[in-house]
């Protein structure tokens, strides 16, 4: 689980990028630019990860953060020939705010350690000026490591952001 209060918890800034995710609060920023609060916390001083488009990024450019490996060896973490135990479900949940005119995309992936990527949510425009949950289910195919990417791409709107908080895998993986 990480709620970015205190740091990244293991999650990466991707090299081959055009540019990063930023660890920021609301209380730091101009209104106008994000949620005015993070979701743990609810507090404008609450932390939260956050991509902008700005002068500095050109629509389509985009930002890439990823996951420490899971590893498929976790017997808890396998899919069983195919047949998914009732209730044991390898998720990954999270809150994202996506909220301007001219917002860009949001893009997760499952990638495995052979650099395969699936696509597990794709997300563009305006999704509203709240916090909202998404649970999304981890494939469990084959025996490979893997990680889960979110990909933020800039839009038009210099004011216009992306914000994501609380990600957490279920505990079975």
């Amino acid at each position: 689980h990480c709620n970015f209060e205190f740091d990244l918890c293991g999650w990466k800034q991707e090299e081959n990028d055009d540019f990063d995710w930023h660890l920021r609060t609301s209380s730091t920023t101009k209104l106008g630019t994000g949620p005015a609060t993070d979701h743990t916390l609810q507090e404008p001083s609450g932390h939260y990860i956050f991509i902008k488009s700005s002068f500095f990024q050109l629509p389509g450019q985009k930002a890439r953060i990823s996951s420490p490996v899971l590893s498929r060896r976790n017997k808890n973490c396998k899919v069983r020939e195919g047949v998914v135990v009732a209730g044991m479900k390898n998720l990954i949940i999270f809150y994202y705010h996506m909220y301007g005119a001219h917002i860009g995309s949001l893009i997760i992936y499952q990638r495995t350690t052979l650099k395969h990527e699936k696509i597990l949510l794709n997300l563009t425009g305006n999704q509203g000026n709240f916090w909202q949950r998404k649970a999304l289910m981890l494939s469990g195919d084959g025996d490979e490591d893997f990680q889960v990417v979110f990909e933020g791409i800039a839009g038009q709107g210099p004011k216009d952001g992306i914000a994501l908080d609380d990600l957490t895998f279920s505990r079975e993986c």
